[in-house]
């Protein structure tokens, strides 16, 4: 039987997984691919650190260059740009294939990287790059091939997901729901790439790319994160119906595509709405298929060392069978469109005086713009604010479907009223 050798580089939560499967299922790997994986080396900083698994001593080495020269498939799980760019582009150089989780990196120089591992004729697969264990970019690529993808919703954070959730489920404010999140281990020390958005915005690239057959890079992505999200904002969309998941959207407009990734109203009987947890899920709209969710962990070194397998084992099937490596399958280049070139819906909340005319002038400004009120709640505090002032009333709008453009005129409108205190929160509303 023939022997592939693997090199494997970074050893944290997800690497020693994917050693533990490498050595202690080498048999079962064998008999799926046709050849022995064998794991000639994990490049490390330090070779004495613990591990949660602990492989051969042996095994373990600092020089990572040399490993990657010496292999069949290249596994990369360091994370960050460099020196994992770098070593990817010394494994396609030698001609080696290449198995990445790496989506800070794709999103990044992903061209890059696809174009120098077409020239190459190797293979460069990173479905553990997005939410995890669920396979997602294969259906893409694979599945989907024959089908026109209109639009993807994801959650593909699993630390915020649990945030917004735990906020639903308990009226905790957003900076507890994020204390217990780091007390569970869910959110990194420093989470600020988590509940900013950068993290999904990565991931939203990637799906972008795969689904439109196109070139989306991270800087292409409207990113907004959670961190503006309050109790009240969770209570009020509760009462309406919906619940607030932080979405990455990626669709197909006329004229090219759009990339984005902010907290949005979905309602609680949809799919995605219904995503406990730090579970993630991908929403696929296609013009033949229909919609398609796919739900599952997100995160977590066994769940993700599942999807590196996954494509390990399709590499070295590949590499027993012959045949030319594949990338992607980018077939034109579709500009990327602002946020302004969106249609969607509105949920604004606001702080008004409460006195005759009020909603009526609201109303009218709103048709000014060009926007339809769908729903309008308002709750009236009649004993006036904490310092005796008059009674306020809070108000609670859902917008009917209309250009980003002219929803955030009509907010900017808003906000110069008189009879208006304050905007509380603006957030978009997705899934109707």
């Amino acid at each position: 039987m023939k022997t592939l050798k693997v090199a494997l580089l970074g050893a944290g939560n997800v690497g020693s997984q994917v050693a533990r499967i490498l050595l202690d299922d080498a048999d079962t790997l064998a008999a799926r691919t046709g050849a022995r994986l064998e794991l000639v080396g994990i490049a490390v900083r330090n070779v004495d650190a613990p591990r949660e698994y602990a492989a051969p001593q042996a095994l373990y080495t600092t020089d990572a260059s040399a490993l990657v020269r010496s292999a069949d498939i290249v596994i990369e799980l360091m994370g960050g740009i460099e020196p994992a760019r770098t070593l990817i582009l010394e494994a396609i150089e030698h001609g080696a294939t290449v198995v990445t989780g790496n989506k800070a990196l794709l999103a990044v120089d992903g061209p890059t990287l696809y174009e120098k591992a077409d020239a190459a004729g190797v293979q460069l697969s990173y479905e553990a790059a997005v939410a995890g264990a669920i396979p997602i970019l294969r259906p893409i690529t694979d599945s989907l091939a024959g089908d026109k993808i209109t639009r993807v919703m994801g959650i593909v954070n699993g630390t915020t997901n649990f945030i917004l959730d735990a906020m639903d489920s308990t009226g905790a404010e957003f900076a507890d729901a994020l204390a217990e999140a780091t007390r569970l281990g869910y959110a990194e020390a420093d989470p600020t790439a988590d509940i900013e958005g950068h993290d999904a915005a990565a991931k939203g690239a990637i799906l972008a790319s795969l689904a439109f057959h196109t070139r989306v890079a991270l800087e292409d992505v409207n990113c907004q994160g959670i961190t503006a999200v309050t109790a009240g904002d969770i209570s009020s969309a509760k009462d309406a119906g919906y619940v607030i998941k932080l979405l990455a959207i990626a669709q197909k407009l006329d004229g090219g595509v759009s990339v984005r990734v902010h907290p949005t109203l979905i309602p609680r009987e949809h799919p995605l709405g219904a995503v406990r947890g730090a579970f993630n899920a991908v929403f696929v709209e296609a013009e033949s298929a229909g919609e398609l969710m796919f739900y599952g962990r997100g995160a977590g070194g066994s769940p993700t060392a599942s999807a590196v397998m996954g494509d390990v084992v399709s590499a070295a099937r590949r590499l027993v069978l012959g045949g030319p490596g594949r990338t992607d399958s980018t077939i034109e280049v579709l500009p990327v469109l602002p946020i302004d070139a969106v249609t969607t819906r509105y949920y604004i909340g606001m702080d008004a005086a409460d006195q005759p005319g009020v909603l009526s002038k609201i109303s009218a400004l709103f048709a000014e713009n060009g926007v339809s009120i769908e729903t309008m709640r308002q709750t009236v505090h009649r004993d006036g604010n904490e310092n005796g002032g008059p009674a306020t009333a809070e108000l609670r709008i859902v917008t009917h479907r209309a250009s980003e453009a002219a929803l955030a005129a009509t907010v900017e409108a808003i906000k110069g009223l008189d009879i208006i205190n304050s905007v509380t929160s603006v957030l978009r509303v997705e899934g109707v």
